[in-house]
């Protein structure tokens, strides 16, 4: 029950709910000293009685800020009045806090709410629909912990909050999802590599999308259970952001305007990857780049793990197995075909007074300290090791000077940044005041039991424990009482750490090829970090669980800001086989990145190594290379809207009957791959929407009714189908992004059941920042197909040379802007092909098919 009144032109609603779940005991509070702002509302939260002191001490004053950031967007922050507690710096991850709107002219509607159980609580609805509510739960406000809870529906439809392995809509019935940057190999449910405390629901009664995101680095917990969402924090304040959506695409828009929109990409990073841990030599590389030449499989870039490295040391070439000279050869062999050079760097620095990294970046100071000064020493693959510390000022310049004098020796083409969690195989400074020269025992070989806990130690073991999976926060990486330059400790930090790296890593890159666009491969992000990297979906198994589970991890990462996501392909560990691997490869080759990779003493796995395999690759690549234009386009739309390029269906179709659908990917709006993710099977049910439905070999039409449809799939072969309503731009495929762009274009035009359509192409040189560039739109009507440049001042040197019209019941003559053009047309039972033709993309044009 609720009393509705008004206060400052903000209502308040008074009332009384039960509170509910771990805070039961605590006091909440009490709103006072209400005022407007000039663009939303402030107010003093005092305590509601004695405090509770449940996981900390509760913290007495505290304000709260209300602003209108956007006409979509609401910022509600609650922090401690003292302003103790910790907050993201804004130089680590820069938010567009938004001009500001008056409330009058804004979407959603803020409430905010006091009862004589819970206290304060607030509403923030959109049309009447509540989409975020914390009336009825106790406000739990602590140094160590923080508590809100929000009421959703009972089967909620919500998806992101990560990074986890898990399926796509999140199960509303009792399910923990951790956020505390962890080095482990993909388990499901479980908290790994990077943290995003964003979500987005659906609420099935409106069909509508809106989102939230907390922006605190602490670990937490938040917790999804039957009728409410409950973050578990440990520390910081609550910094809310609340997304109006209404549409999926547009809170991942109005998210990524806040956090940063996705980094453009160079072109040839949409191309297929290989890798693997273990090549034991350049000469082994070779040999794999010159047998996927001979298979005829394309290669855009070649991978190399840590074994290039001296001793597994960064910045250092093995002088016996691949050395300079060699890797240099390399190098320049793979750019006279149109390939590059990928090679792996990871943050921890052997500790070795002959090591120059080492040295110099200890006279600088630029390592993380432990409380009493010292250097902190990890474990890592080197042996024992420091950890830049990016907090230090002359961090940056250090890296920067160390990956200069990396570059000087073999300028590679992209950089892999991994093991940034960071990771660390020992609990603790394990090497502090131990011998530099001194081998430790790596962890799976070791015999000796974990160290002792220390309880006591609440920035060790803080009263409330997350659910981590470890037996302490500090196991697998830098201990959460090591101290950073600004004395910050690790605890309030951590995840952060592979952020802040990808930002030195991409301010070096900027400055050593300026106006060049840099690729970066993170394993660990956070909020944000999509304007500086890409990421793989890290250690994951040769499993068809994982196979599956993978589609949403891209999804996941949609949401996240991170659009150039993709899993390794086949599996990183234990041995896959060649039916998974034929079925692996042809989903992997729609992942927004694309890249075949496992895991040292394992059969290999690439593509050509089976016959079955390696036709189900050259398959499958062959529609991803035609497609590159298409999805180049829609990573275009990423970068001005964050819009992510693999999506699940039920953002183009918002209906529960999609909530969970995760079996299939659309790319872009447009192409839906539907691929085998069972064992054994050789027919697939996917469900098709409501519309028609091409299939991309043969371009017969299904007509969806939102019901599945049982599909022929070969093992050599996966279903794509073109959605109605649709112009696709395509180019003939080629063995490297480079031929494929010096190819024409051609048009699948796939009408809709009115017979019309309509698509994009977007150009540019695929390199720089400064390119000029070209949108081209592309509509279809009545027979009639019209060409309009929308923007930019490139000109297109390519130009669209035929046409494939599907749903067009024959046609005999073609015109361009009203003359008949000579040209051939073939009508098949399913299409119309016009090939012959000459259409400038720089111009108007007006295509008639008679």
């Amino acid at each position: 029950m609720y009393f509705v009144v008004k206060a400052l032109g903000l209502i308040v609603l008074l009332g009384w709910a039960a509170a509910s779940g771990a805070s039961k005991r605590c006091p909440g509070y009490i709103a006072t000293h209400i005022s407007e702002t000039d663009n939303g509302f402030a107010a003093s939260l005092k305590l509601n009685g004695q405090p509770c002191n449940k996981y900390g001490q509760d913290i007495a004053s505290l304000m709260l800020s209300v602003r209108f950031d956007t006409s979509d967007r609401m910022h509600v922050h609650i922090s401690d009045t003292e302003k103790t507690q910790y907050q993201i710096p804004q130089w680590i991850v820069p938010l567009d806090k938004g001009l500001g709107v008056d409330k009058r002219h804004h979407s959603l509607e803020f409430t905010h709410a006091h009862n004589e159980t819970s206290g304060f609580g607030f509403k923030v609805q959109r049309d009447g629909e509540a989409i975020f509510d914390t009336t009825g739960h106790v406000l739990v406000f602590e140094d160590q912990y923080l508590e809100l809870t929000s009421n959703v529906a009972a089967d909620a439809n919500i998806y992101g909050l990560g990074e986890s392995p898990n399926w796509f809509r999140r199960n509303p019935d009792n399910t923990t999802i951790t956020l505390w940057n962890r080095d482990v190999a993909d388990p499901f449910g479980e908290n790994v590599y990077g943290s995003h405390a964003v979500y987005m629901e659906l609420q099935s009664k409106s069909a509508k999308f809106h989102g939230c995101y907390l922006h605190n680095s602490h670990g937490m917990d938040v917790v999804l259970a039957p009728g409410t969402v409950q973050y578990r924090v440990l520390g910081g304040t609550l910094d809310l952001y609340i997304f109006g959506g209404p549409t999926a695409l547009d809170v991942i828009d109005q998210y990524t305007q806040l956090v940063g929109r996705p980094a453009r990409i160079p072109y040839w990073a949409l191309g297929f990857h290989n890798c693997r841990y273990g090549y034991t030599s350049v000469d082994e590389v070779n040999q794999v780049i010159a047998n996927y030449s001979r298979a005829r499989i394309p290669l855009e870039a070649a991978w190399t793990d840590i074994e290039y490295m001296d001793k597994t040391r960064d910045f250092t070439f093995d002088a016996v197995n691949y050395p300079v000279s060699e890797m240099k050869k390399q190098l320049d062999a793979l750019h006279a075909q149109g390939q590059k050079m990928v090679l792996i760097t990871d943050p921890a620095i052997h500790v070795d007074d002959a090591y120059g990294t080492f040295v110099r970046g200890r006279d600088q100071d630029v390592f993380i300290k432990n409380a009493d000064g010292s250097l902190y020493v990890g474990q890592v693959w080197p042996g024992y090791t420091v950890f830049p510390d990016w907090f230090a000022t002359n961090t940056s310049e250090w890296w920067s000077d160390e990956l200069q004098r990396y570059f000087d020796m073999l300028p590679i083409d992209g950089m892999w940044i991994d093991m940034n969690e960071p990771a660390s195989f020992c609990t603790g400074s394990c090497g502090s005041n131990r011998p530099m020269n001194e081998e430790p025992t790596p962890p799976w070989l070791s015999t000796a039991p974990h160290r002792f806990i220390n309880k006591t130690n609440r920035m060790l073991v803080p009263p409330y424990a997350i659910n981590n999976h470890e037996l302490e926060l500090s196991d697998k990486t830098v201990e959460t009482t090591a101290i950073h330059a600004t004395g910050v400790t690790e605890y309030h930090v951590h995840n952060l750490y592979g952020h802040m790296e990808s930002r030195a890593t991409r301010d070096f890159l900027l400055a050593y090829r300026r106006n060049q666009r840099p690729f970066i491969l993170s394993r660990s992000t956070f909020a944000g970090s999509g304007a500086l990297v890409s990421h793989w979906t890290g250690d994951n198994m040769a499993s068809w669980a994982d196979l599956h589970v993978s589609i949403a991890s891209v999804f996941d990462f949609g949401i996240f800001g991170i659009p150039m996501v993709g899993a390794d392909i086949c599996g990183f560990y234990g041995n896959t086989t060649e039916e998974l691997c034929a079925r692996w490869m042809e989903l992997g080759a729609f992942y927004p990145f694309s890249r075949s990779h496992n895991a040292k003493g394992l059969a290999p796995q690439e593509p050509y190594r089976w016959a079955s395999v390696a036709k189900a690759t050259r398959r499958a690549l062959r529609v991803r290379y035609a497609l590159l234009a298409y999805m180049y386009s829609a990573y275009q739309d990423s970068v001005d809207h964050g819009w992510p390029v693999a999506r699940p269906l039920v953002f183009e179709f918002p209906s529960s009957q999609f909530a969970s659908n995760d079996k299939q990917m659309l790319i872009g709006s447009s192409i839906l791959v539907s691929p085998v993710l069972t064992q054994g099977a050789r027919s697939v049910d996917a469900v098709f929407p409501t519309g028609r439905w091409y299939d991309w070999y043969t371009h017969a039409h299904i007509n969806g009714h939102n019901t599945n449809v049982t599909l022929d799939a070969p093992l050599e072969h996966i279903n794509v189908h073109i959605r109605g309503g649709s112009i696709v731009p395509t180019q003939r495929p080629e063995m490297t992004t480079r031929q494929v762009r010096q190819n024409d274009y051609e048009l699948l035009v796939a009408t809709s059941a009115n017979g019309t359509a309509t698509g994009q192409l977007y150009v540019d040189d695929g390199e720089s920042f400064d390119t000029q560039h070209k949108w081209i739109d592309f509509s279809y009507d009545a027979r009639v197909l019209y060409v309009a440049p929308r923007s930019g001042t490139m000109r297109v040197e390519r130009a669209v040379t035929s046409l494939v019209l599907l749903g067009v019941v024959g046609a005999h003559t073609v015109s361009v802007n009203g003359v008949r053009v000579d040209c051939s047309t073939v009508v098949t039972p399913n299409s119309v092909v016009v090939t012959g033709l000459n259409i400038d993309l720089n111009t108007k044009s007006r295509i008639v098919v008679s």
